[in-house]
């Protein structure tokens, strides 16, 4: 960093810190538990069932006017929603609020919390929501080019000015929220960027950005990579120790040539500049931030994908540089969704899922009891909400069934009391759907998917496809809540016991209550499944297409 640029830093921070009104009791804070971290808002933890909205929904009130009752009627409970730099500053140094208060005051009308995204130097790879003083500027605010010197619509990294511009107006955004929202606590968390990355190729080639590339690489990541060797990515790992972990020299020199070093350089000065944005935006009101990131497709190579954003083998290179980040987030488009999101699930980084497949894909649902049952999810919200609150289909159910579970699963997080599970599927998607075992407590449940082909079946074509897309969208959740009794909870599952300790003992059903928890959470019970729904003791069954609960009790015998 130059010192005419560290100076202007410090004049930012400076900036935000003077919006700054005293330090609140109760921001939104991340706090660890167990092994793993909880989000809590007014003192207690907090979990999102949530859902985002299209890119250009929040910009107009008059369109989120009937959108927001509907949300709140399909069980969510939280909302992620955009805002825009250049709606927020139409002129430079000028800012219009109220897109911000809007969405504010409707989603407290309707008892909804808010997730920002703050779409600011880059939305999708791309530099289309500044203003037009930005994007009019290309001496101030210069663009990262292609190798043949053609500019692009997207900022360069290399911009003094824009990352000042940025700072001062996403600084200038938590100091309004902070103003305006520190006594409720709408606001939980903010998006810093959205979606960064190069295109369509590797990384910048701008003057500046070429000249830092031929520079040393960075101590902080050198020794990040030292301190972490053990540990890093086995990407990363690969194409730094097979180099001969190196601890000093060029990006080629550690990295090798061609888009592999490209890559790593555009990742680290993305990465700079998005920690430096939360610096800024946390002097002013220090909200959980995160960034979130667009996958790679297999096969592509960088720039075909955006390239440098905080990918799968690029998570040390953004946790080296973006130390202010809260944690990142992956979008999820892929059918590989299990595994996608167990390469997030880290010590140094909670999972929180803001797109995960659009509204109206089917398996939303399952993947969401996977997410927060399996893996601790913090909120879990499918793209697109707006477009299906209308008609909602399994989403709404499956809401409505964890917001009744939310105390249990809040209870339980970063306890091994609690598990989730889905059926697998590969990124050609192949669905991987054998039989899985959980330990919970003293019990070893063996889940099965309904209506999965069974070994030796000839089914045809179309019914292949329709049981095959039964099963993916089949998922659930088990939570224990004393030593013997269990919430099982989701769709399209058989769940068989055995105790874990005594290899000739076996378990019993006790007793199998289907029911709901009522508003002020009191159990309410339905029918007691203790014969036939049971079979006759034998299996604890959630039929497809119905998202349901049941209240177990197991037993041991011999």
């Amino acid at each position: 960093m130059t010192l005419r640029t560290a100076l202007a830093a410090t004049s930012i921070l400076a900036t935000a810190l003077a919006f700054a009104a005293p330090a609140q009791a109760d921001v939104p804070r991340l706090e660890t538990k167990g092994d793993t971290k909880q989000l809590i808002v007014g003192g207690k933890p907090v979990l999102m069932i949530a859902g985002e909205l299209s890119n250009s929904a929040s910009s107009s009130a008059d369109y989120m006017a009937p959108h927001w009752k509907r949300l709140k009627d399909m069980n969510l409970d939280t909302v992620i929603t955009p805002v825009s730099w250049e709606l927020i500053e139409p002129v430079e140094g000028q800012f219009d609020w109220s897109s911000v208060d809007s969405q504010i005051k409707a989603a407290r009308a309707n008892n909804l919390k808010l997730v920002v995204l703050w779409f600011g130097a880059w939305k999708n790879s791309m530099s289309t929501y500044v203003p037009a003083w930005i994007k009019r500027d290309q001496q101030r605010f210069p663009r990262a080019a292609m190798p043949n010197g053609q500019s692009v619509e997207i900022l360069s990294t290399f911009g003094g000015d824009t990352l000042q511009a940025d700072q001062r107006a996403y600084a200038a955004l938590l100091a309004h929220i902070k103003a305006v929202d520190a006594a409720q606590n709408t606001v939980l968390m903010v998006q810093v960027e959205n979606e960064i990355g190069m295109l369509p190729v590797a990384r910048d080639y701008s003057a500046a950005a070429s000249a830092a590339f031929r520079e040393p690489v960075p101590t902080d990541l050198v020794n990040y990579l030292v301190a972490h060797k053990d540990t890093l990515v086995p990407a990363m790992k690969r194409v730094w120790v097979e180099r001969g972990a190196r601890t000093s020299g060029t990006w080629e020199d550690l990295f090798g040539a061609g888009d592999t070093s490209a890559e790593i350089f555009a990742a680290w000065h993305y990465a700079r500049f998005a920690d430096q944005l939360a610096a800024a935006g946390k002097a002013a009101y220090p909200l959980p931030m995160y960034v979130n990131v667009a996958l790679n497709r297999p096969g592509r190579i960088p720039g075909e994908y955006p390239s440098g954003g905080p990918l799968p083998h690029l998570l040390d290179v953004w946790k080296a540089g973006a130390p202010h980040l809260d944690f990142l987030a992956p979008d999820i488009y892929f059918p590989n969704f299990v595994e996608i999101v167990n390469g997030y699930k880290r010590p140094d980084n909670v999972l929180f899922i803001p797109e995960a497949h659009n509204s109206d894909n089917p398996i939303a649902p399952a993947n969401a009891f996977y997410a927060i049952g399996q893996l601790d999810a913090i909120g879990f919200g499918p793209f697109s909400i707006d477009s299906i609150d209308e008609n909602p289909g399994a989403l709404k159910d499956a809401y409505g069934v964890l917001q009744q579970l939310k105390p249990y699963i809040l209870d339980a997080q970063g306890t091994d009391r609690m598990v989730g599970f889905k059926p697998r599927q590969l990124y050609d998607e192949t669905l991987v759907a054998e039989p899985e075992t959980r330990d919970v407590g003293p019990y070893r449940f063996t889940i099965s998917y309904v209506d999965a082909p069974k070994p030796g079946a000839n089914p045809g074509a179309e019914e292949r496809k329709a049981a095959n897309a039964a099963v993916a969208a089949a998922g659930g959740i088990i939570i224990q809540t004393s030593p013997e009794e269990y919430l099982i909870a989701g769709q399209g599952i058989t769940v068989t016991f055995k105790p874990r300790a005594d290899g000739g003992a076996l378990a019993g059903i006790d007793s199998a209550w289907e029911g709901h928890y009522d508003a002020a959470g009191k159990w309410v019970p339905g029918r007691l499944l203790n014969g036939d729904q049971t079979h006759q003791g034998r299996h604890i069954r959630l039929f497809p297409g119905q998202w349901q609960i049941q209240r177990v009790k197991l037993y041991t015998y011999k």
